[in-house]
């Protein structure tokens, strides 16, 4: 909180937290950065009444600093000429350097350690304060009366902001203004920014000055060797400026100014031969120059076949010597035979090394796009980064995250959830936490303050993060002891989701992280943080699709006797698709197979899969034949498929493309199997003496084309026969030859003694791909045969004077198979649909009784008229033979033949 109208800071705060009171940010009391400075003073046991401050006359007072800054300085002071403004310059230590004031009879009203160069105001030692915490927080700050720690400062305000090497990023100094909080100005802020990179401007010019000097020192050299009897001419000289527009092309001059650079980084006397493009190649000669001011640097020379380069025409200009001195040798160093010289770099080793840091910053941002977000996996998304990272940016990263976002969710409050999920480093003896424990975070953490702020926190040394330390001092110690020395952690942001945070520490490399680390840092873990939403958000989906899938797909085998049945499912590692499969047992102990699949991935194709399966169960219900329901069923896509064109632009469908689909009909009372396909791959039949074969079935076209025709087959299958249906996600993948899975398929099958459960799991191991690009539903159906004893038929012609012999043939059946106490309702409903059957339909009529979990009565004629049940009047003499067969039944209907139809009714055994 800042200064509105005369409100001078969270006093109140302040005086409960001195109290011992703990509170957070999100509070709103007090801005975070403030909170977590006092929590840092009260951790390293600074009192508010502390007066005294530590003070150092080892500091430079006519510095590049101080003397690039004296200009602003005095140009502040003009402005605020008059006024009660301390303008304050201090090192990147926090002591205080140069004081300037608005009015030149201020000091006398103030404090020496208010006017007196030497002070340290770092926030170690002198709490909140505007130098200490721009120092910490390396950005600018505004501290407003009581958000200072020390009582001193209460009626004060600063604004202050760090001044940078705009070469290295590294902080050289604080400039800070302070004055009453009542004169509290926001065009503060604007202007103290100004001054500060007006300071920047002039240490820049002061770098660029010893720049020159140096390349006046390397002319002046080549001047002399010239006045020695040298003729810069002599050869075939070569301007460089020449070489780069005419000669080489442009990754050629991008190699050679790279490979100058790391040369002048090394700040030593090298050579080394760059090879360019057509068989070319440049020997780079680095040798030591001094200015007159004793500037210590490195000039960069170029050496070129004479014979492989068009020759440069001498110089004719004003400033013919100057670029004579560029080509000619330097003295005691004459150019080798056929070879010419030119000036590639001139500098201050330093000035290479930010060079050569800045390129390997931009390589190892291009290097992450390729290597984060390879996959759609939270977990392995996040081992990227650490991959990434280790060793070019860290020796060591953690990364940790709320568990919620494992699962593909967002966390409500993930500070209280976070869970080591990376450790990844140069080597695996470091004492981090392990990855899956849970990590509590205090208030003081970088880590904290890092998600509270939702900006990365650097602490360039840990053994003076007290904050860090606190949180667990043995387990610091430890870490200290292995040579960790250096920290930045990052929020995993994005679309304003805190998905976790990054730490990367150093170790092996003695330098401090800086600014410009922070900057990649934040860099790297931005990139990673959208790859990490990526894949929480197709986590999220994948999970509600499959758990969609799984609702809709068979969640347990009906009972029938007609086949053994073992099911696999197994979604794809890409998403899910829309495979299924399902077990119907229809009437006359008969048992439909259906398996399908849908084209496409995700909730769309999950969903359609759903309607399809439902659709298909309620076609098979009306006892359709296997053409005739994948007719129906290519009729209902196309209707899909139209409806979903129909959406308006934009709406989100994904349109259905269509689905294939094989369904089969097994009767265990003759052992035929009837079968159809849609585009489907044909099922294998393992018979009982091993043999293993594909149905050769009719093709058929994928569902959804509309207007073509489907063609049934009829196979008869030997007792314990097995019948495999698959989709094509078992034998098709992209890393195998469709033959080779079949191949495989065969000699999984090839075992016909094999239970239906061991078949499915034996064919998964041998022929699923290792990472299923596609869903796959396995169907396994070991067929069984009805005994001849459990079935008795009749035939009789269209007279009514026959029904009473049926009934009592009937009756006589079920007292064979002990059933007497069903007769009585198995008489009336036989009679009832053998007399329908006589007065309604027409020969020939056959009655059949079978006994399975079920009594089964059947009774066929070749009439195609259906009956139906209707409510009869009570002045009605009919109209009520159907209803007494649904009362006494358990299920009844009607499925019709090639010859007619069949009406039929079970009746349980035990209320028979």
């Amino acid at each position: 909180m800042g200064v509105v109208g005369d409100r001078i800071g969270p006093v109140r705060s302040r005086d409960r937290f001195l109290h011992g009171e703990t509170f957070d940010s999100t509070e709103g009391d007090v801005r975070g950065p403030i909170l977590s400075s006092w929590e840092r003073c009260r951790l390293l046991g600074l009192s508010p009444d502390q007066s005294d401050l530590p003070f150092t006359q080892d500091f430079d007072a006519d510095g590049p600093l101080v003397r690039a800054a004296a200009p602003v300085l005095d140009r502040l002071q003009s402005i605020f000429a008059g006024s009660r403004m301390n303008i304050c310059l201090a090192d990147g230590h926090g002591v205080v350097l140069e004081r300037r004031f608005g009015d030149k009879a201020l000091p006398r009203h103030l404090a020496p350690i208010q006017t007196v160069p030497g002070f340290v105001f770092a926030e170690q030692v002198a709490g909140t304060n505007g130098i200490g915490l721009t120092l910490a927080e390396r950005g600018l700050v505004q501290v407003y009366g009581a958000e200072h720690f020390a009582e001193r400062s209460q009626s004060s305000a600063c604004t202050a902001v760090p001044v940078r090497d705009q070469l290295s990023g590294h902080i050289e100094g604080v400039l800070c203004l302070g004055y009453p909080y009542t004169d509290a100005d926001p065009a503060l802020v604007p202007l103290v920014r100004r001054a500060a990179e007006a300071v920047e401007r002039r240490l820049m010019e002061q770098s660029s000055a010893r720049e020159r000097g140096l390349l006046q020192a390397y002319l002046e050299a080549g001047f002399r060797a010239a006045g020695n009897g040298t003729d810069p001419r002599d050869g075939s000289p070569l301007a460089m400026a020449e070489l780069f527009q005419s000669e080489l092309d442009q990754s050629d001059r991008s190699l050679l100014k790279e490979r100058a650079t790391e040369l002048m980084s090394s700040a030593r006397r090298a050579a080394t031969e760059v090879p360019l493009s057509r068989g070319r190649s440049v020997t780079l000669v680095s040798r030591p120059v001094t200015s007159s001011s004793g500037v210590e640097g490195i000039v960069i020379e170029a050496l070129i076949p004479e014979d492989t380069e068009r020759h440069a025409p001498a110089p004719t200009h004003a400033h013919a010597h100057a670029d004579a001195a560029l080509r000619s040798p330097a003295p005691g160093a004459d150019p080798a035979p056929g070879m010419v010289r030119g000036l590639v770099l001139v500098g201050e080793p330093e000035v290479g090394r930010y060079a050569v840091a800045a390129r390997r910053r931009l390589e190892l941002l291009a290097e992450a796009g390729n290597r984060i977000g390879t996959t759609l996996d939270v977990d392995r998304t996040a081992w990227e980064l650490a991959e990434t990272a280790v060793p070019r940016l860290a020796d060591f990263v953690t990364i940790d995250m709320p568990e919620a976002v494992l699962r593909g969710e967002e966390s409500p409050n993930p500070t209280a959830e976070m869970r080591r999920t990376v450790v990844h480093g140069i080597r695996e003896d470091c004492p981090f936490y392990p990855v899956g424990s849970q990590v509590t975070l205090h208030p003081t953490t970088p880590h904290m303050r890092c998600m509270t702020t939702g900006q990365p926190v650097l602490e360039p040394d840990l053994k003076a993060a007290f904050g860090w330390i606190a949180q667990d001092p043995a387990h610091a110690e430890l870490l200290l002891a292995h040579n960790v020395h250096s920290l930045i952690t990052v929020p995993l942001l994005s679309r304003g989701v805190l998905l976790g945070i990054a730490c990367f520490y150093r170790s092996q490399d003695p330098a401090p992280y800086g600014d410009d680390d922070r900057a990649l840092a934040r860099e790297l873990a931005a990139r990673a943080a959208l790859c990490i939403d990526n894949a929480r958000r197709y986590t999220r989906e994948h999970t509600l699709a499959l758990s969609l899938q799984h609702s809709l797909l068979p969640r347990g085998l009906p009972e029938q006797g007609a086949v053994e049945v073992a099911h696999r499912y197994l979604p794809a590692e890409s998403g899910v698709g829309g495979d299924w499969f399902d077990v119907i047992p229809l009437s006359g102990t008969r048992v439909a197979l259906l398996v399908g699949d849908v084209v496409g991935h995700g909730l769309h194709a999950a969903a359609t899969m759903g309607r399809l399966r439902t659709a298909a169960r309620n076609f098979a219900e009306l006892e359709l034949a296997p053409d005739e329901l994948l007719t129906h069923l290519d009729n209902l896509m196309v209707r899909l498929d139209r409806e979903e064109g129909g959406d308006p632009p934009g709406a989100g469908s994904t349109g259905i493309v269509g689905a294939t689909c094989l369904y089969a009909i097994y009767d265990p009372t003759s052992q035929q199997c009837t079968l159809a396909r849609a585009g489907h791959p044909p099922p294998a039949l393992v018979l009982p003496d091993g043999s293993v074969s594909l149905l050769d079935l009719p093709a058929g076209p994928p569902l959804g084309l509309g207007g073509l025709p489907f063609e049934s087959a009829e196979i008869t299958l030997p007792v314990h026969s097995q019948l495999v249906l698959y989709t094509d996600g078992l034998i098709e993948d992209r890393h195998r030859d469709i033959d080779t899975a079949l191949d495989q398929l065969h000699r999984a099958l090839s075992h016909p003694d094999r239970a239906p459960e061991d078949t499915c799991r034996a064919v998964l191991d041998a022929v699923a791909p290792e990472h299923p690009g596609d869903d796959i539903a396995l169907l396994v159906a070991r067929t069984n045969a009805l005994p001849a004893d459990r079935i008795a038929a009749w035939d009789l012609d269209a007279d009514p004077a026959l029904v009473g012999r049926v009934r009592a043939a009937a009756m006589e059946q079920l007292d064979r198979w002990g059933l007497e106490e069903s007769s009585f309702a198995t008489e009336l409903l036989l009679s009832e649909l053998v007399t329908n059957a006589v007065r309604y339909g027409s020969a020939p009529i056959r009655v059949r009784l079978i006994l399975d979990r079920t009594l089964i009565c059947e009774v066929h004629d070749a009439s195609n008229s259906a009956p139906r049940m209707r409510h009869a009047a009570s002045t009605d003499e009919g109209g009520r033979g159907l209803f007494l067969v649904a009362q006494l039944a358990q299920a009844w209907g009607t499925r019709y033949t090639t010859g007619g139809k069949v009406i039929w009714a079970e009746c349980a055994l035990d209320a028979a």
